[in-house]
């Protein structure tokens, strides 16, 4: 019913940026927040940032003031501007959305199929 399609990770080094992108597709009616999850190697997924419909946004302490979330509802699109990237951030970057499909009555949870982010000199 809906797709999300990430793109833009790859390898980059220390203190290098990085912009990944999300659109999602579908039957879709409206979306409600928009977040990026990531997972490291032994480690559980957490968040690193999410966005609100309205445009309110959080972050995790580790990525604040380097990460930006930011959206376009036009394009059902979420993106992340990742600046002064460290060894740490190396990650499966997941895009995540809380979508009210149409004819549905409630919000669901939808997720992308991942994209790894290498930061290594």
């Amino acid at each position: 019913q809906v797709q999300l399609v990430e793109s833009g990770g790859g390898l980059v080094q220390p203190g290098g940026s990085l912009r990944l992108s999300c659109a999602a597709s579908g039957s879709i009616f409206s979306i409600g927040t928009m977040g990026w999850y990531r997972q490291a190697p032994g480690k559980e997924r957490e968040l690193a940032a999410n966005i609100m419909s309205g445009g309110n946004t959080n972050y995790a302490d580790s990525v604040k003031g380097r990460f930006t979330i930011s959206r376009d509802n036009a394009k059902n699109t979420v993106y992340l501007q990742m600046n002064s990237l460290k060894p740490e951030d190396t990650a499966v970057y997941y895009c995540n959305a809380r979508v009210l499909t149409t004819g549905s009555m409630r919000f669901n949870d939808y997720w992308g199929q991942g994209t790894q982010v290498t930061v290594s000199s």
